[in-house]
């Protein structure tokens, strides 16, 4: 994993084999971040886990063990006190360009993978929701 930032703006390049979600966490702590907005993601995974949220307690995950285009990938991040929690939704395309999406459970880089992040020093943190089981996010 590479990793470079000038005015808040992260950019970070992956390798093959790398796990997506480990190796933001470590640019997140190598960049000192507070929050941050995933602007854009591309790439190939060799193998991801997608989620879809159905109901309380219900997530339904699924892994696909084929190489996927990562055509886009969205989302946010904070740190609370055991690190930071990513919250990542990812569109895919196969081989037949058809299109997969979902939540980004995690993912297994085939190529490479380039994911810009805009650093933030917004104060904003996720905490249990009891109605809905997820861990949401509260702006205070």
């Amino acid at each position: 994993m590479k990793s470079k930032e000038k005015d808040n703006i992260i950019f970070i390049r992956l390798f093959k084999d790398e796990e997506l979600n480990k190796n933001i966490k470590e640019v997140c702590k190598k960049h000192n971040i507070k929050t941050a907005v995933v602007l854009s993601g591309i790439g190939q995974f060799k193998s991801v886990k997608l989620g879809f949220f159905k109901e309380k307690g219900d997530y339904r995950p699924q892994e696909l063990k084929n190489p996927l285009e990562l055509l886009s990938l969205s989302g946010n991040i904070c740190s609370d006190e055991e690190g930071h929690l990513l919250h990542l939704h990812a569109v895919m395309g196969d081989e037949e360009k058809r299109a997969i999406g979902g939540h980004l459970i995690d993912g297994t880089i085939s190529v490479t993978a380039e994911i810009v992040l805009l650093k933030t020093d917004i104060d904003v943190k996720r905490e249990d929701d009891e109605e809905t089981g997820l861990k949401s996010l509260f702006l205070e």
